[in-house]
């Protein structure tokens, strides 16, 4: 069920469609979020514009999201590792007990 719902993100109201209460509850959440950085830059940087803060913040969440991929990838390859040393080992009791 699509709804239309309003945000404002710097100011600027923005009519966005949510497919469900949990998707609009995430876009929410993520304007607030943003809100709440820019307002932080703003603070850290008064003399940046809006486009340059928004600059920053894209750059962060890129760099954040590129940190995120590179240890999820750690833990899928110590997973794939471990997984591999378990059927080792479980094949070598079934070796063993036979």
């Amino acid at each position: 069920m699509a709804q239309s719902i309003n945000i404002k993100i710097a100011g600027r109201p923005y009519n966005l469609t949510a497919t469900s209460p949990e998707h609009e509850e995430v876009i929410r959440k993520a304007a607030d979020e943003v809100n709440s950085k820019i307002a932080q830059y703003q603070a850290k940087f008064p003399n940046k514009g809006t486009t340059e803060i928004l600059s920053f913040m894209a750059l962060n969440v890129c760099m954040n999201n590129i940190v995120l991929q590179m240890q999820l990838k750690g833990i899928k390859d110590a997973e794939d590792s471990l997984t591999k040393e378990l059927e080792r080992y479980l094949d070598n009791i079934d070796n063993t007990s036979r």
